[in-house]
């Protein structure tokens, strides 16, 4: 009887093709991590260092900061709960600084004393924190590895102004508020402040070789 040949690719060949195959996965995983400014995969991204913004928050006359850190194992959802943590945080310091002017008030023509001009204040200042969380704007972010989840941090900022510039409309929508509060220092100061948020608005809006 004639012995039946069977043919076998030889091991060596066989370990040949393996590393091949496993370098050329590598190099496609490269190129694709390298497209784009950021990480894109929780493997790329460096182990987290603080940043000097978080750590010292900055301090500025002019405007309300936030930072705030959240982490999750979806990239974005990190980042967006670190920013409506850091959203909701500038709208309680908003809402500090109308009870801050509605206590000058009060000294001045007794807004708690009157349960209707009382009533009127609160709204105005749910109004302008309402105003403070859409209209704050996240100023810098980093996201980073953090064992095996993502990490974000973000900074948040809102114009002290803006917060100005909104109680004064919700007082001259009023004309009960406008009316008690017009006559008042605070009212005075509150209209200045406002008056020069307008124009550092107008500076901020002229071209280079006007400012």
């Amino acid at each position: 009887m004639q012995e039946q040949l069977v043919y076998h690719q030889p091991k060596e060949e066989e370990s040949m093709r393996i590393p091949g195959l496993t370098m050329l996965v590598a190099l496609i995983a490269v190129a694709l991590i390298g497209c784009g400014g950021g990480p894109k995969s929780l493997e790329s991204a460096s182990e987290c260092d603080i940043p000097d913004w978080y750590s010292t928050v900055p301090q500025d006359p002019n405007y309300l900061f936030a930072a705030r850190t959240a982490v999750s194992q979806d990239m974005q959802l990190a980042l967006d709960k670190a920013t409506t943590d850091g959203r909701a945080e500038i709208g309680r310091q908003t809402e500090l600084k109308i009870q801050g002017l509605q206590k000058r008030f009060d000294e001045e023509v007794g807004v708690n004393a009157d349960a209707q001009l009382m009533s009127q204040f609160t709204q105005a200042n749910k109004t302008v924190v309402s105003t403070s969380l859409s209209g704050s704007r996240v100023k810098s972010q980093k996201l980073c590895k953090d064992s095996n989840l993502w990490r974000a941090y973000v900074l948040v900022e809102y114009p002290i102004g803006a917060a100005n510039e909104a109680l004064m409309q919700q007082i001259k929508k009023n004309n009960e508020m406008y009316t008690r509060f017009r006559s008042s220092q605070t009212f005075k100061e509150l209209d200045n402040e406002v008056q020069k948020y307008e124009e550092w608005k107008k500076q901020q809006q002229a071209p280079p070789e006007q400012k």
